[in-house]
């Protein structure tokens, strides 16, 4: 379906926003999307089912730029490390239009939360469907679905998962 340079391109993709998350690179997160780009965290029941209803929604960049000044000056918690465990991406389907080239593509998760004073255990796991696009910089995300397993949230969701 793609080249492999674009299916190299997709793997550093998925690898550099976990980095990102895992270094509590905030600033460097939006830079994952487009400027009309979303995330959304939903549970698998609502996902499967075809509710809309999710648990965070931002409906774009700026959006997400808010939800990174959140983090880092308003939301007050027990600060902990997050580790993002990654399987390799499968792409779904490549459209190409005059838009350009989109490609539907789904990963597994799975996210560990270390608190500073504690052991590791799993914060949450399911997977991501997303929507990228080319751009002149790269491959960014269109849009970013985390659909998690459980419905038992552990807290709060503080940092992007």
């Amino acid at each position: 379906m793609v080249d492999f340079k674009t299916y190299f391109e997709l793997l550093n993709l998925y690898s550099d926003y976990a980095m990102a998350c895992d270094s509590a690179d905030w600033e460097n997160w939006p830079e994952f999307f487009v400027e009309e780009g979303t995330y959304r965290l939903q549970p698998r029941e609502n996902y499967e089912e075809g509710l809309p209803l999710c648990l965070l929604a931002l409906e774009s960049k700026a959006m997400i730029k808010d939800r990174v000044y959140g983090v880092k000056e308003t939301m007050y918690h027990d600060p902990y490390y997050q580790r993002h465990i990654v399987g390799t991406p499968r792409i779904i389907s490549v459209q190409r239009d005059h838009q350009g080239e989109r490609i539907l593509s789904e990963a597994n998760y799975t996210v560990i939360r270390t608190k500073l004073d504690g052991e590791s255990t799993v914060f949450s796991a399911g997977f991501y469907r997303d929507v990228i696009v080319r751009k002149p910089e790269g491959l960014k995300l269109l849009s970013r679905l985390c659909v998690y397993d459980s419905e038992m949230i552990a807290n709060s969701i503080i940092y992007p998962i």
